[in-house]
């Protein structure tokens, strides 16, 4: 039989966890983070308040709000239409393997927006961003290897076989710190 003093330490923790669960219950959660509240904002349209949660976050080289800046300026909401800038951030956010930046940054090179039109870099973006897409975003990796297809058709053998190298010996870089 254990001693009191050894079981109150143990039962003290479970019952305090045991509150944080049920507290977060019944809220609904923790509160929202900013990158929650950014897209939060966004999505109701108030463009100036998700900026300016998401552009410190993806100067610290947050992928995620680094990708989301490239959607506002790239659709030039809440600040004006720059594909230039739109693919710095997708380049940004790509480079460290987020998937929908890589997808994202393979259109622009596909249209030659923003950065000069480039079949093969737009297959190598594309082909890792189908790759990257987790399990769970099946219809996001689908496009993506649709989209791979589209962007072959409009290059050589020779072409492709370099993407698939490029695509292959890629690394992602890490976050800022």
């Amino acid at each position: 039989m254990r001693k009191l003093r050894e079981e109150d330490p143990r039962r003290l923790f479970v019952m305090h966890l045991a509150g944080i669960i049920l507290a977060m219950m019944l809220t609904g959660g923790a509160a929202a983070g900013p990158l929650e509240d950014a897209w939060t904002a966004y999505q109701r349209g108030d463009y100036a308040t998700a900026f300016k949660l998401w552009r410190p976050r993806a100067e610290q080289g947050v992928a995620l709000a680094q990708n989301n800046l490239g959607l506002m300026y790239y659709d030039g909401q809440g600040v004006p239409q720059d594909y230039v800038e739109a693919a710095k951030w997708y380049r940004l956010a790509a480079e460290q393997g987020n998937a929908n930046a890589q997808s994202n940054l393979a259109s622009m090179y596909f249209g030659g927006l923003g950065v000069p039109q480039d079949y093969v870099r737009a297959y190598m973006w594309v082909s890792l961003a189908a790759s990257g897409f987790p399990p769970s975003a099946k219809e996001d990796r689908e496009q993506a290897l649709r989209h791979r297809d589209i962007v072959a058709s409009n290059m050589t053998a020779a072409q492709i076989t370099d993407a698939q190298k490029l695509a292959r010996e890629w690394k992602p870089k890490p976050a800022a710190p």
